[in-house]
């Protein structure tokens, strides 16, 4: 069942087999000594295909092809090498002609319409094993058929590397038009993989920093009109927003606690000097402030247990990274390297806080511990800001702004290895993005 903006999504799930994830060994075997990602060839048989069910069966082998290749840990064997073309689901794969073409793993679906509904059934085997890992059906329309695949890619990932998958979430950004000078920025959504992508305001006002709330079902974004800039909360079910409290001065930089139940933003003080870090409880409405020191303190992020926040500050001179306890005691710096840090985000697995990090000319987006420790860059460029995290903490997401005239921000995913660089597709120019949870 999907609701009347399609967001939701409620299918029918026959877990037919148990998957087997051998944590230990997929980790290693997808990751060399060096850090580099060695991908595992895996074939994805073409899904068999009942009746008027073949572009449906296309889609969906199309959908987990392409999910699992973009990971970096997968490498997709070319269809047009395989040997056997298997024709019945129930049979045992011909596992010398796999281990033929290299293949690893193998993956053997098929789908079946059936009263409006479109079952879609998948298994997954160990080629040099012969082994069956394990395999699940799904019952859902079949304009579900990407979401479905989706979430097959997921199951096949965590089986194979050991860690959660991410393929069935979406993104949030803010979708950029217009002359350099003249912006026009939208809110934006799409899935991870850049399909469906579509706005969901008229462009009027100027929109920064959108995020997710922890259900997915809501985002908060800092918009600046005419009069000035405001927190809004925005309504995937229903397409309203409200804005989140009516203060006098500017407010921004917004972001939902790991509960929902609150969000925290910085307000700018009257003289415009400063702006502090303050936090709202969304049912009472009542305003609890953090940090209370003459600088720019902003860019606030939970830990995944709601206990510490993580923000910006240029208290001691330049822009440097802060930790402190959820309710504002305990501030203390983390970053001690060369240069300017800014919006930091911790990783949903709480091990690591990303960061947009200024040095000599260039803009990297960087990952160091809570503590400050074992700093590593990702990636660095022209201009290189705003990172989020996949739900499993292996890729982040950020923009990267292109030089000139004619240039723009496009979004950019990274593995967090350092490896694995591809830009991920819009209509349009894009930045500010955020990552969903993985969605029910």
């Amino acid at each position: 069942m999907t609701s009347r903006t399609g967001f939701r999504f409620i299918a029918i799930v026959l877990v037919t087999f148990g998957f087997l994830v051998p944590e230990a060994f997929a980790v290693n075997g997808t990751v060399n000594p060096n850090g580099k990602i060695d991908p595992i060839p895996i074939a994805i048989s073409p899904f068999i295909a009942d009746g008027d069910a073949g572009d449906t069966a296309a889609t969906v082998a199309g959908v987990i092809a392409n999910d699992l290749a973009h990971s970096g840990y997968f490498q997709p064997l070319p269809p047009e090498s395989f040997i056997e073309k298997i024709g019945n689901f129930e049979a045992a794969p011909q596992f010398d002609s796999w281990k033929q073409v290299q293949a690893r793993d193998l993956v053997v679906g098929q789908v079946i319409n059936q009263g409006g509904k479109a079952t879609i059934a998948f298994k997954l085997y160990d080629v040099n094993t012969g082994q069956l890992v394990g395999g699940t059906s799904f019952t859902a329309s079949p304009k579900s058929a990407r979401r479905i695949a989706h979430k097959i890619a997921d199951l096949i990932y965590k089986s194979v590397t050991g860690f959660d998958g991410y393929f069935d979430t979406r993104v949030v950004y803010v979708d950029e038009s217009g002359p350099k000078n003249q912006r026009i920025k939208r809110l934006a959504i799409m899935d991870q993989d850049g399909f469906g992508a579509r706005t969901l305001t008229n462009g009027k006002d100027i929109l920064l920093t959108p995020r997710f709330s922890p259900n997915s079902q809501e985002i908060t974004y800092a918009s600046i009109g005419a009069e000035a800039a405001r927190v809004y909360l925005f309504n995937l079910d229903t397409g309203q927003k409200e804005i989140v409290g009516d203060f006098p001065n500017m407010s921004f930089a917004p972001r939902f606690s790991p509960d929902g139940q609150n969000v925290v933003m910085s307000l700018q003080s009257d003289d415009g000097r400063d702006a502090n870090i303050f936090e709202m409880d969304l049912r009472s409405k009542q305003m609890h402030q953090l940090t209370n020191v003459p600088a720019i303190n902003t860019a606030p992020s939970f830990s995944p247990d709601g206990s510490r926040i993580t923000f910006e500050s240029d208290r001691g001179g330049t822009q440097q990274i802060y930790v402190m306890n959820a309710d504002g005691s305990a501030q203390n710096r983390i970053s001690f390297g060369k240069g300017r840090y800014s919006t930091p985000v911790w990783s949903p697995d709480g091990k690591y806080i990303a960061f947009t990090k200024q040095a000599e000319g260039k803009f990297g987006i960087g990952v160091m511990a809570p503590d400050g420790s074992g700093e590593r860059i990702l990636t660095e460029g022209f201009h290189n800001e705003g990172p989020t995290w996949s739900p499993n903490s292996r890729v982040l997401m950020f923009f990267r702004e292109q030089p000139g005239e004619s240039g723009g921000p496009q979004l950019f995913s990274v593995d967090i290895s350092g490896y694995n660089e591809q830009r991920v597709p819009t209509p349009q120019f894009s930045s500010d993005p955020a990552w969903s949870p993985l969605l029910n």
